[in-house]
């Protein structure tokens, strides 16, 4: 089963202003490089029930997908993946106790379910330990972190995000599995910056 609308690899790359995040998904152009737009995400901050909304291109006029919180502030809340008409997609969760010391996520849609972990475990705990610094856990963490996501029942790759180095978040998504659509992958790979934290 190939998903209505899958992309093996894009690349999301996040803009930071005073309100609101932004997210810019691209396609990979053929030698591997940055290629044209295939999506434009807006996160604002501080809302109760977190929400993502995907737009066609930048002028935000078009909602082409999203992705929102079941609960209210709520560290495992689930999020439901939607396509422009409100149709569900997928949905993805933080499992919260085993991300205490190694981030964990699950990943469902239509014949999949996945579970994504950091992929080096001891990056993770000095992540953690970073953040409990005083001071020190405010300013722009050094380190380059990764995200697998492997098949509940088989194993098998279905989706990676690898973080590059860069001031402003840069991520390289692959996603082998043609089962996840596109949207889900993206609304996943953004969630991994948005909401890593919490």
């Amino acid at each position: 089963m190939t998903a209505p609308m899958h992309v093996p690899r894009f690349f999301v790359r996040q803009r930071i202003t005073m309100m609101v995040n932004r997210y810019e998904i691209r396609a990979a152009a053929p030698d591997g490089s940055e290629g044209p737009l295939l999506a434009f995400a807006q996160q604002k901050r501080m809302k109760l029930r977190e929400e993502v909304t995907f737009y066609a291109d930048e002028s935000r006029s078009r909602p082409v997908f999203s992705f929102k919180a079941r609960q209210r502030l709520d560290v495992s809340a689930e999020h439901d993946v939607f396509d422009e008409y409100g149709n569900g997609l997928g949905y993805f969760r933080k499992a919260f106790g085993a991300s205490l010391l190694r981030s964990t996520w699950h990943l469902a849609g239509p014949g999949y379910e996945a579970i994504g972990k950091e992929r080096r475990p001891v990056l993770a705990v000095v992540r953690r330990v970073w953040d409990f610094i005083p001071y020190i856990g405010d300013i722009w963490v050094p380190f380059v972190f990764h995200f697998d996501f492997v098949d509940s029942a088989t194993g098998q790759p279905v989706l990676s995000s690898e973080r590059r180095k860069a001031i402003r978040d840069r991520y390289v998504v692959d996603v082998p599995d043609p089962r996840v659509d596109f949207r889900v992958a993206a609304s996943m790979a953004v969630a991994l910056d948005a909401l890593q934290s919490r």
